[in-house]
C-alpha cells in the first residue's frame, strides 16, 4: 500500500532571471527534493510541515541550475524533435549507442534484421504503411528483450551471492526513468528507450536495479555497494546523457 499524498500545487517563484513555476507534492520525504524533466517540467517533494517560503526561496537558490537545465532541455527537443516513423529506406534508429540505418525491401518473405550497419525491412508491399509499422515494432521489442534478458542474466550471476532472487523483467516506456525496482515483488522495470544507449551504460542501469534488492532506497550504502560492483559507473551513467 502506497501512503496518500495531496494533490501537486503549481507555484510560481519571481526570480532574478524570470518566473519559475514549478509542481509541489507533499509527501512524507525527508529533504525538500528537486527534479526537472526532459518535458520543462520542474517538480519538487517536499514534507507537509516545510513551509511553502522556505521551498520558494529554495527554488531561487537553485534558479540558476533550473534555467539552465530548462535551457538545455529546450535545445535539444529543438534539434532533435520526436517525428514519427514513416518507415522509409534512410531513416535512423539508435540500438546501443550506434545510429543505423533503415533499408526498405520488396520482397515476397517478410522478415527484418540488421547487418551492423543496417535495418533491413522487407516487405511484400513497400508502400503499406501498416505492415512497415507491425514488422519493425515486433522487431525492436524482441531485440529490447533479448539485450535486456541477457544482461539481467549476466548481472543475476554477480548478485545470486547475496541471496537475491531472480527477477521477473518488464519493459515499458517510461518519460523520466530508466529502470525501477520492486524488491517485494521480485520485479525489474527497464525503459524501452534504453535500448538507445550504450551497453555499458544499460548495464549500469540493470546493476542499479538490482541493487535495490538489497538497499531499497539510495542510501549512503546504496552508492557504496553500486561502487563496489561497478567501480566505472559515474563514467557509464554518462552514456544515458541526451
Amino acid at each position: 500500500m502506497h501512503e496518500k499524498t495531496a494533490k501537486p500545487q503549481q507555484r510560481q517563484v519571481p526570480c532574478g532571471q524570470g518566473v519559475i513555476t514549478y509542481l509541489l507534492t507533499r509527501k512524507k520525504v525527508k529533504n525538500v527534493n528537486l527534479r526537472i524533466k526532459q518535458d520543462g517540467s520542474v517538480l519538487v517533494s517536499a514534507s507537509p510541515r516545510v513551509p511553502v517560503t522556505f521551498i520558494d526561496d529554495f527554488i531561487r537558490q537553485k534558479q540558476d541550475f533550473i534555467l539552465s537545465a530548462l535551457a538545455k532541455y529546450e535545445e535539444q527537443r529543438a534539434l532533435h524533435p520526436q517525428i514519427p516513423k514513416q518507415y522509409v529506406s534512410g531513416e535512423s534508429y539508435t540500438l546501443l549507442g550506434k545510429s543505423l540505418r533503415l533499408k526498405v525491401e520488396e520482397t515476397s518473405n517478410e522478415a527484418v534484421c540488421s547487418d551492423g550497419v543496417y535495418i533491413i525491412l522487407r516487405v511484400k508491399d513497400k508502400q503499406n504503411f501498416r505492415r512497415k509499422e507491425i514488422l519493425m515494432t515486433r522487431w525492436l521489442k524482441e531485440y529490447q528483450t533479448a539485450v535486456f534478458e541477457e544482461l539481467i542474466l549476466q548481472t543475476y550471476a554477480a548478485f545470486k551471492k547475496y541471496g537475491v532472487p531472480f527477477p521477473t523483467l518488464k519493459i515499458r516506456t517510461m518519460k523520466s526513468r530508466w529502470g525501477s525496482c520492486q524488491p517485494k515483488k521480485g520485479i525489474i522495470t527497464l525503459n524501452s528507450r534504453l535500448i538507445e544507449a550504450p551497453r555499458a551504460a544499460i548495464e549500469y542501469v540493470v546493476l542499479h536495479e538490482f541493487v535495490h534488492f538489497i538497499h531499497p532506497n539510495h542510501s549512503k550504502e546504496f552508492w557504496n555497494f553500486v561502487t563496489m560492483m561497478m567501480p566505472d559507473w559515474k563514467e557509464r551513467r554518462k552514456g544515458l546523457e541526451p
